[in-house]
């Protein structure tokens, strides 16, 4: 989307520009000039309207480009809220990991089997009792 929009805020502009760069003589019907030939001939209501007509398609083009953009920009922090996430995740089963190998080695005579292994889990998956 942002390419799009801006290729219609270029080609809009550029027209635009071709316009009246051959078309400075006045009257009140022009005939258009556009890179070496005369495509039709407009009157003033008619130059009115058409310049309102590129001015919507140029603002449309920006907007598409601005849109472009904040959605760009929005993937971009979701991304690195991913990574972020990932990164703590790892980080903390690494930590789990090392504990587990700790406890497995330390003290392998010390509690019967039941509580070692209570030891290390959440406090929501433990049974009752065995805090």
């Amino acid at each position: 989307m942002l390419v799009l929009g801006l290729l219609l805020m270029a080609g809009a502009a550029a027209f635009a520009g071709l316009l009246i760069a051959y078309n400075l003589s006045g009257g009140p019907d022009y005939t258009v000039t556009l890179l070496g030939s005369e495509p039709f001939t407009i009157s003033t209501l008619g130059a009115f309207l058409g310049g309102i007509a590129l001015t919507l398609i140029f603002g449309l083009g920006m907007w598409m480009l601005m849109a472009g953009t904040v959605l760009a920009r929005h993937r971009g922090k979701k991304r690195r809220r991913d990574r972020e996430t990932a990164r703590q995740a790892t980080a903390e089963r690494d930590v789990l990991a090392g504990r587990l190998e700790e406890g497995g080695s330390t003290s392998a005579g010390d509690e019967p089997a039941g509580h070692r292994a209570a030891r290390h889990r959440p406090q929501w998956l433990r049974p009752h009792g065995h805090h």
